[in-house]
């Protein structure tokens, strides 16, 4: 049972694998909120697990989005968006993935030809950053994991989960998530 007093979050960088964790979350029973508002697709083929189509970062920074009423639910709010959390109690699994394939998968998602030194350069600062704020504010507690050890090892990151959530969930649920098939953007 998930605790009510704390906003659990799923995080990391676009295309790290927030949408599987969430997936896998949610196949395991836990209580993860998303809507239909970005529909599968070909670079999700089995969806974003999402609230609002990605927008939360823009009603966060606008202050329209009330954190506080998911509460004992999950959500996903990328990396970028986590500076605009309010002050509240957070538990935060960070996804990490190799910024290769984090910018490969990117580039197939958007076909757009990016400077991939420049960009990889961001993408680590953004990581770095995000880190640094989870570690610097009192009011978030936050566990990493890794991509590639959630595809090679489901059970042993799902039991990590578990126990940084203080929840029990069906983790064999969670394992038949994982699709090795749909790891295509490796390094």
């Amino acid at each position: 049972m998930m605790n009510n007093e704390i906003n659990y979050i799923v995080s990391g960088l676009e295309r790290s694998g927030t949408s599987l964790m969430m997936q896998m979350l949610h196949i395991g029973g836990l209580p993860v909120a998303f809507d239909d508002s970005r529909p599968a697709d070909v670079h999700n083929p089995r969806g974003y697990y999402e609230l609002a189509g990605g927008k939360i970062i823009n009603r966060l920074i606008e202050g329209d989005f009330d954190t506080q009423s998911y509460k004992g639910h999950i959500i996903k709010i990328t990396a970028y968006g986590l500076k605009f959390l309010p002050k509240a109690n957070y538990r935060i699994v960070y996804m990490m993935r190799n910024i290769d394939e984090v910018l490969k998968s990117r580039q197939k998602m958007s076909d757009v030809v990016v400077e991939e030194d420049k960009e990889k350069a961001l993408l680590n600062k953004l990581n770095r950053f995000s880190q640094e704020l989870m570690s610097n504010r009192d009011d978030m507690k936050y566990i990493t994991v890794r991509y590639r050890d959630l595809m090679d090892n489901p059970r042993k990151e799902m039991e990590s989960v578990g126990n940084f959530f203080d929840v029990t969930f069906d983790i064999d649920a969670t394992i038949k998530a994982v699709d090795t098939t749909l790891y295509r953007n490796m390094s």
